[in-house]
């Protein structure tokens, strides 16, 4: 009788708590950003990606994108992933234009994209799905990779991988003395880099020194400054990374490069150029990229 009872009980135990109201499962989080607040999924699984940068960010945290607008002068995307890891993100148009109706077709469940590419769209990419805006690009790469990260419900992991970047750079044995030259040639001009570009921000975490003109004290933007080939003794330092975006301005890298003026630069007559690769030191703006460029000080600079 004893064990009717107590069965009886537990029938009735579990009766009530059917009867109770359930935890609500959340499916949706709040993320403030550029443009206002907006509701994203816990667990996006159908990212489009809208800048450089972002497609640095998803990889880096184990996301891949199903589609993701390109830079103008590149094509493909970063190799320094592997193919597999970028193999089958499709092409949404590139980044000043991006493609609305490609984005649209792709079905994602989050955009992330930047205001200062992409402002003028942002009402019709929010009519496809919850969108997430950054700032600006550059200076502010740390800061966007984290809030991309919060948007990707990639949190911990993103403040994990930060983290370990700002270790690596203060253990990083370099040789500090050197004033490290940033050239980068475009398709129709030259640009020295400065303290607030993303490779800029990357040599002053890895405490390395700047020659004086790149600096670019008391410029409103200190991500870059052009100069041109008559101006070319501005890009001098100790040592000098060269960089071209795209295949028009290797063109003009490797015209500039086998001149006089070039060849009479000190860093050039004792051997301390190198080029690296755009990808990384320029378009990457992201954990992975920034690691890359460590490789290259590590290698060239120890």
């Amino acid at each position: 009788m004893k064990r009717i009872l107590l069965a009886a009980a537990a029938v009735l135990a579990l009766a009530g708590c059917a009867n109770e109201p359930s935890m609500p499962i959340v499916t949706s989080v709040s993320v403030k950003h550029a443009m206002g607040t907006t509701e994203v999924p816990v667990a996006p699984k159908r990212v489009v990606v809208l800048d450089t940068d972002k497609v640095d960010t998803a990889l880096t945290l184990g996301i891949k994108p199903v589609g993701a607008a390109r830079a103008g002068e590149l094509t493909g995307w970063p190799t320094y992933f592997g193919a597999d890891a970028t193999a089958g993100i499709k092409e949404v148009g590139t980044l000043a234009e991006p493609n609305l109706e490609a984005i649209a077709a792709l079905k994602p469940d989050l955009i992330l994209g930047s205001k200062f590419r992409q402002e003028k769209f942002y009402d019709e990419l929010t009519k496809i799905a919850p969108t997430v805006f950054t700032e600006n690009v550059g200076k502010p790469w740390k800061e966007n990779f984290l809030l991309d990260g919060e948007a990707l419900g990639k949190k911990a992991e993103a403040e994990a991988a930060l983290d370990g970047y700002q270790k690596r750079t203060a253990a990083l044995k370099v040789n500090k003395a050197l004033k490290v030259s940033l050239v980068r040639f475009m398709p129709d001009h030259i640009r020295v880099y400065g303290p607030e570009s993303f490779s800029g921000i990357v040599l002053g975490d890895a405490g390395l020194a700047r020659p004086q003109f790149q600096l670019l004290e008391g410029k409103q933007d200190r991500r870059f400054e052009k100069v041109s080939p008559e101006r070319i003794s501005d890009v001098d330092g100790d040592f000098i990374f060269v960089a071209a975006y795209g295949e028009k301005a290797a063109a003009e890298q490797a015209r500039v490069t086998g001149g006089p003026l070039w060849a009479g630069l000190g860093a050039v007559k004792a051997g301390r150029t190198k080029v690296v690769a755009d990808e990384t030191w320029m378009t990457g703006i992201g954990v992975t990229a920034a690691h890359k460029i460590l490789d290259d000080l590590e290698k060239y600079l120890a």
